[in-house]
């Protein structure tokens, strides 16, 4: 059995090598026969390399069973039509998921993150974000964050989470109140302006190019939705804690800016600091079930490294809000005893 997949895996690779040959442009230089370097992927199916190519490319293998491919590239047109800087295609293969993309480089927005040009990093990545949510009138047809997807999502939380990663069964009770929690987190999103939403908008899916511009990357889950998801997106990472305090600074500025403040007109600077927070611990309470679930199904333990700040923004979003205050009670204890003993869990190591 194992024999068997492996000559699948190198006829499947044999296939890669010669498609990306056959499709590479006039405009790239190649003396040496082509070589792949794997680059870290992202938390779906598709894997990445850079070529060896003058200049270097991007080839994707995105199995079209499993991922958007057809989105993706629909939706690179639409945003680089609003100007919004993502990667050119050179070549795609929808029967295969093969694609060969520009080159952004290797410069994430999460490594040059740095306290002396976070405020000039996070403005510039707000200021992409304004022309995402301009577009929403021309965007294409996009499925939209309806209340269905919103409680699907949060599923995944009881599911992978709780049930198999805790082995925690919940009782009548104690989901009788999560359901209720989850409806008013519907509520919440469903309630604010709608617009077109990257919905992975955070420090690893921003490239910084030579040019110090931003490009934008992994955004073929776009979806209609609640104005504040990119923007907790961004300023509440999964991957990066920044202080409570400055979060609050940067989400008012966004709510004056023109172009939100249009949408806003009867909407007061605390309501939209609450959709915010709701909005964040709504997927915050996602990504449990998410990171849970690729440790667990698609075997990629690193993502329980990343659990306790995601935790830990829920908690802190929790106990603030009298609605959400059961939920921080009950996790706390029922739940985190069970947490701090994961050899995954360690304390958040505070903010940046």
């Amino acid at each position: 059995m194992h024999f068997f997949r492996y000559k699948i895996v190198m006829q499947n690779q044999q296939q890669f090598f010669q498609w990306i040959e056959q499709s590479l442009p006039d405009c790239i230089d190649i003396q040496d026969p082509i070589q792949l370097d794997a680059l870290a992927g992202d938390a779906g199916f598709r894997r990445y390399y850079r070529t060896n190519t003058h200049p270097s490319l991007i080839a994707v293998d995105s199995p079209p069973t499993k991922e958007k491919n057809l989105a993706y590239v629909e939706l690179s047109l639409f945003l680089k039509s609003q100007g919004v800087k993502t990667p050119k295609i050179h070549a795609v293969n929808f029967e295969l998921g093969y694609f060969l993309l520009e080159d952004f480089g290797p410069i994430l927005f999460a490594q040059q993150i740095e306290k002396n040009s976070a405020d000039s990093l996070y403005d510039q990545a707000e200021q992409v974000l304004f022309q995402i949510q301009q577009a929403t009138l021309a965007a294409p047809s996009i499925p939209c964050h309806d209340a269905r997807k919103l409680q699907e999502e949060m599923a995944l939380f009881e599911r992978w989470f709780l049930n198999e990663l805790l082995d925690v069964e919940l009782n009548d009770s104690e989901k009788i109140q999560l359901n209720g929690l989850f409806q008013s987190l519907v509520e919440n999103a469903l309630e604010q302006p709608q617009v077109v939403v990257h919905t992975d908008y955070h420090s690893r899916n921003l490239m910084v190019l030579a040019d110090e511009t931003l490009g934008v990357i992994d955004f073929q889950d776009a979806m209609y939705g609640a104005i504040t998801y990119d923007l907790v997106s961004l300023l509440k990472d999964c991957y990066v804690k920044w202080p409570a305090e400055w979060v609050a600074m940067r989400v008012a500025c966004f709510k004056q800016h023109p172009e939100v403040a249009a949408r806003l007109q009867s909407v007061d600077d605390r309501q939209f600091l609450q959709w915010f927070d709701f909005m964040g611990l709504q997927r915050h309470i996602k990504v449990l079930g998410i990171f849970a679930r690729l440790a667990l199904r698609d075997s990629k333990p690193a993502y329980l490294n990343d659990l306790p700040l995601v935790i830990d923004y829920c908690l802190e979003v929790t106990e603030q809000y009298s609605q959400t205050l059961p939920f921080n009670l009950w996790f706390k204890e029922k739940i985190m005893p069970m947490v701090l003993n994961k050899p995954w869990y360690k304390t958040p190591s505070g903010d940046c």
